[in-house]
């Protein structure tokens, strides 16, 4: 994208419009990799200026979380239905290991996938982060502190993605071990995967439930944005926790997860289509400066 840039030698003063805060820089002031002088005015599309430094709009905060909560779902649910859920049969070592080893490069693809995913969320839960301090610094960094936890598990969890492919391998060590001991053992390691996301699930449901909060709280969201969030990260932690303390119990209840994927998804949709109110987004910021 190419910016226009206005220089003025004059130093306006500080204003707030209702399109989102109006900025002048004071001093030395940085935007990006972009630099102001002293009495020097950079205008960029999306960006305000005012004393004290450059920010940006609130709108362009939701625009750019919505985009990259986009990625994280759509990478979420590729390496989850289309390669895992594709390759893994159920309780069938055998027939699961010759998946994998006959589309490798899939196979491959969804563990890319999920580390795109990972560091999508962590620009999520910042951009979150930023975007809600206004309505409660202390809830939303404890709801970013839930976020990076689980996104910390499934950074790790992503080891038994990748354990059946060195299990699977042609390695001269693994001679020591039958073929069928390898498939049970990648079939293990893809067990222990499913159960990692669900440890992960208790933290991004409590994420979730605190974001719900905030989102209701904030005045420039739709409130029943933080509902469904709110109900959606209790259906993360119920369904997790079921499976823990009760496999068979759990194995009856419909999947509670889907509340979660159905929240995430329309706040991401909202955010990327509709932004958020800048003039409630200002006047909550400024309230709560």
């Amino acid at each position: 994208m190419a910016y226009q840039l206005r220089i003025a030698v004059r130093r306006p003063k500080p204003r707030l419009d209702r399109g989102g805060p109006s900025f002048v820089a004071n001093g030395f002031a940085t935007f990006g990799s972009i630099v102001t002088l002293p009495g020097v005015y950079l205008y960029l599309p999306g960006a305000k200026m005012m004393d004290g430094g450059v920010e940006t709009s609130p709108r362009l905060w939701a625009r750019l979380a919505g985009a990259f909560y986009l990625i994280t779902i759509i990478m979420g649910v590729f390496a989850e239905v289309f390669v895992r859920g594709t390759l893994v049969v159920r309780d069938d070592a055998a027939a699961t290991a010759t998946n994998i080893l006959a589309h490798e490069p899939l196979y491959r693809l969804g563990l890319a996938a999920d580390l795109i995913m990972l560091a999508s969320y962590i620009a999520v839960t910042l951009l979150f982060y930023s975007l809600f301090k206004s309505a409660g610094r202390s809830l939303s960094l404890l709801a970013a502190f839930s976020s990076l936890v689980g996104i910390a598990v499934l950074a790790v969890n992503s080891l038994n993605h990748l354990a059946p492919l060195v299990l699977l391998g042609n390695a001269h060590y693994l001679s020591a071990f039958e073929p069928t001991q390898l498939q049970a053992l990648a079939l293990i390691a893809l067990k222990m995967h499913a159960r990692g996301y669900n440890i992960a699930g208790v933290f991004f449901g409590v994420y979730c439930l605190m974001i719900g909060y905030l989102v209701f709280r904030s005045g420039f969201l739709p409130r029943i944005l933080g509902a469904l969030m709110a109900i959606g990260g209790i259906g993360y932690v119920i369904d997790s926790f079921a499976i823990f303390l009760s496999p068979s119990f759990a194995a009856h209840l419909p999947d509670l997860s889907m509340l979660g994927g159905i929240a995430e998804l329309a706040l991401c949709l909202w955010l990327l289509v509709m932004g958020v109110d800048a003039g409630k987004a200002n006047a909550r910021r400024i309230s709560g400066a």
